[in-house]
């Protein structure tokens, strides 16, 4: 039974029990309220953007980035919230009150009655001042301070995800662009075939199946090239998203320039690991994780020890008092009207020194103990694992690049076989069955260079990346 809820005028889903039920609906009702998207950053629409100019488009407006600024801000005001527990503490207060009364009272010979009336007021300044602790304010700052280091180090972190992430995409769309070039390229090449293969069959020296053959050709290649243009607008939809816009942003998107890449990598591999520990932000936050931990020992350590205060207050009072008496008989109304201030000051310095809470102390201490061996151990595993990110991304560099080197090689070899077929087809001296193994193997070689060449960019961005270098848009 479907789930019928119920709805306001606006057309908000009201909480609460069901409204109703019945039926095999199960599409819920709309909400207007929703049906809004992230306005899109401006685009020039004349414009073709680059990487980088994608990468700033992406960093103003990016929802991660956002958020990872938000924490480093909270993370900083932590801190200084910790670094407050070194000033002392003032507090003023001002008590006001008053009181009013009536009596009578009654006996052989005598009746009296009297009025009541007091108030006065109260201020009064206090100071509370820790002077010395053994070191558990400047453990709790430390601890709090490399906190703060970690969502900054987040912060960073986050841009560089959000340039790998990007720089992939922008790779990926650019290899799918290149995918459809070489389509179409294949296809004129197949329609080349074909056409020779009927004037062949024309001229009476050629047979209806080579015919056929090469139309069945013609057909394959316009469906590897309506799919490779349904690949380019799969990697234009991942490019935005990788930015972080909205999906129905309509953005021109340059070419990047086919430049030559470097043969391999300069420097030895363990260098670029040590130095990759430097900087890479995931070793940068256990580092800080570490010593936080440390501090937080310290500051639990502290709390065995005394601590040495100062306290002061100063208070100011004043009030009055009104007293009416009328007695029964014979005389006049009395009146008393009392006033008065009072001003004092006092100053305490004392030691407080803990003696029994129950063990709360000794198990905070093993739990700040504990928690200073795991992130020891975080630490040292985040040290394996970026050395082998590290590696890895160094053999993919090195891999891709002989790939590409092996893959023009091998495309440049392609065409040169394809022309030499073609030729030989139209002159009578080959087959058409060749010719038309010759442009698929060229399609297939030139697919296989484009990738080639993508996949070299994207390993050299993400060496880049798994090194901590990755600060812009990759070269």
């Amino acid at each position: 039974m479907a789930w019928t809820p119920a709805v306001s005028t606006s057309g908000i889903i009201k909480p609460g029990p069901i409204a109703n039920g019945g039926g095999t609906d199960y599409v819920l009702p709309p909400n207007p309220a929703l049906a809004t998207l992230s306005p899109p950053p401006k685009i020039d629409p004349r414009h073709a953007y680059t990487l980088a100019e994608l990468i700033n488009i992406a960093e103003s407006g990016n929802p991660e980035t956002r958020a990872a600024w938000d924490q480093a801000r909270q993370s900083a005001l932590a801190a200084g919230i910790a670094e407050s527990t070194y000033l002392p503490q003032i507090t003023a207060s001002v008590v006001g009150a008053y009181q009013d009364g009536n009596a009578h009272s009654s006996g052989p010979g005598f009746d009296v009655s009297g009025d009541g009336e007091a108030h006065g007021a109260i201020s009064a300044v206090s100071l509370n001042w820790l002077l010395f602790d053994f070191g558990e304010r400047t453990a709790t700052v430390e601890a709090a301070k490399q906190l703060s280091a970690i969502s900054d180090i987040g912060f960073t972190a986050a841009h560089q995800q959000l340039i790998y992430n990007v720089s992939l995409a922008f790779y990926a769309y650019a290899a799918a662009r290149a995918r459809v070039v070489a389509a179409k390229k294949s296809l004129q090449n197949a329609e080349d075939v074909q056409a020779a293969a009927e004037a062949r069959y024309a001229h009476g020296i050629g047979t209806i199946i080579d015919v056929d053959q090469a139309a069945q050709a013609t057909a394959q290649a316009k469906l590897i090239t309506v799919q490779a243009s349904g690949g380019v607008q799969d990697a234009y939809l991942a490019l935005l998203t990788a930015m972080g816009i909205s999906p129905l942003t309509k953005i021109n998107v340059a070419t990047p320039p086919l430049r030559p890449l470097s043969p391999a990598l300069d420097e030895p591999v363990e260098e670029i690991v040590a130095e990759a520990l430097e900087r890479r932000p995931d070793m940068l936050s256990a580092y800080a994780a570490e010593q936080a931990s440390l501090a937080n020992v310290q500051a639990a350590r502290a709390e065995f020890l005394p601590k040495l205060f100062l306290s002061a207050t100063g208070a100011y009072s004043s009030g009055g008092l009104n007293v009416t008496a009328i007695p029964a008989i014979g005389q006049q109304p009395g009146t008393v009207n009392l006033s008065g201030t009072h001003l004092g000051g006092t100053i305490l310095a004392g030691v407080t020194v803990p003696l029994y809470d129950g063990g709360i102390r000794a198990a905070a201490l093993a739990q700040a103990e504990a928690g200073a061996d795991s992130a020891g151990a975080a630490l040292a595993k985040a040290r394996d694992e970026a050395a082998r990110q590290v590696v890895s991304a160094a053999n993919e560099v090195r891999t891709s690049l002989a790939a590409y080197s092996a893959a023009q090689t091998l495309a440049a070899a392609a065409q040169t076989s394809y022309d030499a077929a073609l030729a030989a087809y139209r002159n009578g001296v080959g087959s058409a069955t060749a010719a038309m193994l010759g442009e698929t193997q060229l399609l297939q070689a030139r697919q296989a260079a484009t990738d080639a060449y993508s996949a070299a960019l994207s390993a050299a961005a993400t060496f880049a990346f798994t090194t901590g270098a990755l600060g812009d848009a990759p070269e």
